[in-house]
C-alpha cells in the first residue's frame, strides 16, 4: 500500500520491481515518456470535457498491477540502468516505433525500451493531446504484438521527468522560497555527457532538451537518447589545444531517417586584447543518412577557455539569445531547439563543468526598455518645468483708491 503524499524512493523502488526479475516469464518493456504525472490520467480524460486519450486497459486485464503515483525523480532517472544490472537482459532500443520489426526470443529475458513522442516543447495543450493519444497507440501496438505471439512480459510505464510538480502549501512563507528551489532541482534530468579521449574527459554536453525538427514536420527529440538511455554512438572526439569536435550519430531517431550525425566544432585561440585564450562554438553540422549536409554558423557562443559555456535558448529561431545562422540550403529544412544548454570543449578538470560564462548580455532587452521608458518621461518632466519657467506674473497691479490701470495693447 502506497499512502498518500509518499513518494518513492530508488531503494523502496527496486524493492517493489524484485517480482519481476524471480518471475519465470523474465520479459520486460519499459515505456519511457519525457514527463507524466499521475493526475494527467485524470485531466486528459472525459471527466475534463476531454476524449479518453488512454484506451488501453492493460492494467485491468493482467493477473496483477501496481500503481506508484509519486516516484522520486532520482529513482526514473537510473531506473534503466537498475534494470540493467538486476539480471542478463537482452537490450534491444525500439526508437523507430515499427513494431512488426521486433524481435524477442522468449528462451532468454529480453529488456524492451521504448522511447516514446516527446510532448511539444511549447506545451501547448493540443500538442499534448496529440502527443498522449499517439503514445497509447504506440502502447497498444506493442502490447498487442506480444500477446498475439504468445509472450508473456510485464510492462512499466513511466517519464524522466514529473509533468506537474504540486505545491506544498502548508508550510511558512520563509521556506516557500527554498521548497520551490529544491523542486525545480529535482525535476532537472541527467548528469552532461561525458566525452572522453582515451583516459581523460575532453568534452562535456549537457542539455535540458535537445530537439530537431525536419522539413517544419517531423520532429526528432533526442534528449532521452543522447542522456538517459545514451542510445547514440559517439565518434573518436578531436581534442587538442585549439580544436575539439562533438559528433553524436544516432540510428533511425524516427520513421524515414537510417541515421543522424551532429557535429559541434568548437576552437579556441588566444586573444591579445584581452590577454586570454576563448572557446567559440564556430559551427553545428547536421548529416542525414550520410548523404544530406546542413551546416549552421552560430553567434553568441564564446567562453574564456578555461570556463564553460552556458545559455538558456539555443537554436534556428531569431528570438534565442544564442542563434544558429544557416550556412548552406540544406540547413533551410531544419529547425534546431536546445534549452539550457552548457558545453565546455577545453580544460575539463574532474569530469565537472566549470564556472559557466552565460550568454546574457550586460544590456538585457528588460534593461534597455526601462532605460528607453526613464529616458522619455525624464524627457517630459524637463519639458514642463521649463514651461513653467516660462510663465511671468503682472508687474503693475489695479488700485481701487486710484484711477483705472490702462495697459497699453503693445504690452
Amino acid at each position: 500500500a502506497v499512502h498518500e503524499g509518499q513518494v518513492v524512493s530508488a531503494q523502496e523502488l527496486s524493492t517493489l520491481l524484485q517480482p519481476l526479475f524471480t518471475q519465470n516469464s523474465r520479459n520486460l518493456v519499459l515505456f519511457l515518456q519525457d514527463r507524466l504525472s499521475i493526475d494527467d490520467f485524470t485531466y486528459f480524460s472525459e471527466s475534463y470535457g476531454n476524449k479518453n486519450l488512454f484506451q488501453n486497459e492493460i492494467l485491468q486485464s493482467s493477473p496483477s498491477s501496481l500503481v506508484l503515483p509519486a516516484v522520486d525523480c532520482k529513482a526514473t532517472r537510473s531506473l534503466l540502468s537498475v534494470l540493467q544490472e538486476s539480471g542478463d537482459w537482452k537490450l534491444t532500443n525500439v526508437t523507430n516505433l515499427n513494431v512488426s520489426q521486433l524481435e524477442v526470443n522468449a528462451s532468454d529475458p529480453n529488456l524492451l525500451v521504448v522511447q516514446l513522442q516527446p510532448f511539444a516543447s511549447d506545451s501547448k495543450e493540443i500538442s499534448t493531446l496529440e502527443a498522449i493519444a499517439e503514445n497509447d497507440k504506440i502502447i497498444g501496438r506493442v502490447t498487442m504484438d506480444l500477446q498475439e505471439r504468445g509472450i508473456n512480459f510485464s510492462v512499466i510505464y513511466t517519464a524522466v521527468r514529473p509533468s506537474r510538480i504540486s505545491r506544498r502549501i502548508d508550510v511558512v512563507t520563509e521556506l516557500r522560497r527554498q521548497l520551490m528551489a529544491d523542486e525545480e532541482e529535482d525535476s532537472s534530468s541527467y548528469p552532461p555527457l561525458n566525452v572522453t579521449n582515451g583516459n581523460y574527459t575532453c568534452i562535456l554536453f549537457y542539455a535540458s532538451n535537445f530537439s530537431l525538427k525536419a522539413n517544419g514536420s517531423v520532429l526528432i527529440d533526442l534528449t532521452n537518447a543522447t542522456f538517459l538511455t545514451q542510445n547514440v554512438e559517439i565518434s573518436a572526439p578531436e581534442c587538442s589545444d585549439s580544436n575539439s569536435t562533438l559528433s553524436l550519430k544516432y540510428r533511425e531517431p524516427v520513421n524515414g531517417i537510417r541515421s543522424l550525425e551532429i557535429r559541434f566544432l568548437m576552437t579556441s585561440k588566444l586573444y591579445e586584447v584581452s590577454a586570454r585564450e576563448w572557446s567559440t562554438l564556430d559551427s553545428i553540422e547536421i548529416i542525414q543518412d550520410e548523404e544530406k549536409f546542413a551546416k549552421f554558423n552560430v553567434s553568441g557562443i564564446s567562453a574564456p577557455a578555461e570556463y564553460s559555456f552556458h545559455c538558456q535558448l539555443v537554436g534556428t529561431s531569431n528570438l534565442y539569445p544564442a542563434r544558429l545562422v544557416p550556412s548552406n540550403s540544406e540547413a533551410q529544412n531544419w529547425d534546431v531547439f536546445i534549452s539550457e544548454l552548457q558545453l565546455q570543449g577545453f580544460n575539463v578538470i574532474d569530469n565537472q563543468f566549470s564556472y559557466a560564462s552565460d550568454c546574457t548580455s550586460f544590456f538585457t532587452t528588460g534593461i534597455w526598455m526601462g532605460l528607453v521608458t526613464s529616458i522619455i518621461l525624464l524627457w517630459i518632466l524637463t519639458y514642463g518645468i521649463h514651461m513653467i519657467m516660462q510663465l511671468t506674473t503682472n508687474s503693475r497691479f489695479d488700485d481701487p483708491k486710484g484711477p483705472a490701470l490702462s495697459v497699453p495693447q503693445t504690452e
